[in-house]
């Protein structure tokens, strides 16, 4: 294939390429050529481009910060210079614009090009999806208040024991520490390892741990993290309350594993061991906790959650298929009230807790 037929096919790839703004610049910043997709994106025609410096195609702030001359010179100096930030189009409107400038070795750098794409609709886009988000957000946290209120003042107005008011009022803290971990992926999913240490973090000592985590990256959904905080919530107060943490000495191991099944479906299995703590003798009922685990990642997520009262400290196995794809936040509402729901019935038929052998999970 010939030289002069690999530069007219150059020519038209260039010519035809009418979704990107392609345009060649002396070592200085000044336009030497100018594509068709250039003349759309940036509205100058042909001969008003040739001898434009670079810097007019940055708005002024950006000029002033010398973000212009940080391009060429990069690109100059290692290559290339990937550049996405708002640009000015001829008539002074701005436009989201994505691209890359490299130079132009013939062999030595004679000159620079760019490249650029108009990228101002998915920019919108996603400004409205984030501002859309932040509102939920502030929706949610609202609403976690309000539900704490009329929890609380529902609850003392029926004269409920303090103990289950307060612990109830835990539990909602626990919703919302997960949903803060949410808020910081933008409501994408969670590391599981950032759910275990928020969870933990109010039982724990200053500079020595009582808790050793330990696992791979493993993303959570939204719904599958609030289970998740819950479910160790409801474990991380049991064991301070009767078990491990309510011994100087004891701490407690969380250890966790990702696997695949012959069919590729995800499996996460968790294990909450506590070591160190007072001798554990079997409950004679399964408390609030047990209760809450065993339906959370049993009943309705298909996994399975077993807690075994071994006499060196209570041992939890949890095992939980992982969604591929995460969940809508508007699992919220469910979640709240099937909380809730728990809660009251507790309080309706709660016995003292001097009728078990052993405290079972509060």
């Amino acid at each position: 294939m010939s030289t002069d037929h690999d530069a007219r096919l150059a020519d038209l790839i260039i010519e035809n390429a009418l979704g990107y703004a392609i345009f060649t610049m002396d070592l200085d910043g000044a336009v030497t050529s100018w594509s068709r997709g250039a003349e759309k994106i940036l509205g100058y025609d042909r001969l008003e481009a040739i001898g434009l410096p670079f810097a007019e195609l940055f708005t002024a702030s950006d000029r002033e910060a010398g973000a212009d001359r940080l391009e060429l010179e990069t690109a100059k100096n290692h290559g290339k210079a990937e550049d996405t930030r708002w640009h000015l189009r001829k008539d002074g409107t701005r436009f989201w614009g994505n691209g890359m400038t490299m130079g132009i070795l013939e062999p030595k750098l004679t000159g620079l090009m760019k490249i650029l794409r108009d990228e101002t609709p998915a920019k919108l886009a996603e400004d409205q999806r984030v501002l859309l988000l932040n509102e939920l957000n502030h929706r949610i946290k609202n609403t976690l208040a309000t539900v704490q209120s009329i929890t609380e003042q529902t609850l003392r107005a029926a004269k409920v024991d303090p103990r289950i008011r307060k612990d109830l009022t835990n539990r909602l803290m626990a919703v919302s520490d997960a949903h803060n971990v949410l808020v910081a992926e933008s409501w994408a999913g969670a590391d599981l390892g950032a759910i275990v240490r928020q969870a933990l973090a109010p039982h724990d000592h200053e500079g020595v741990s009582r808790f050793q985590i330990d696992g791979p990256l493993v993303w959570l959904s939204p719904h599958q993290a609030v289970s998740m905080a819950l479910a160790l919530h409801e474990l991380a107060t049991n064991a301070l309350k009767y078990g491990a943490l309510s011994a100087e000495a004891g701490q407690v191991e969380i250890t966790w594993n990702l696997a695949h099944t012959q069919l590729g479906a995800r499996q996460l299995s968790l294990l909450w061991r506590e070591l160190g703590g007072p001798p554990v003798t079997p409950p004679d009922r399964a408390g609030f906790g047990t209760r809450l685990i065993a339906r959370t990642f049993g009943q309705e997520s298909g996994g399975e959650a077993r807690i075994d009262y071994l006499p060196q400290g209570v041992q939890c196995v949890m095992q939980l298929p992982l969604s591929v794809r995460g969940e809508e936040p508007a699992a919220w509402p469910s979640i709240i009230a099937e909380q809730i729901g728990l809660a009251r019935t507790r309080a309706i038929v709660r016995t003292d807790a001097s009728e078990a052998s052993s405290p079972p999970l509060s």
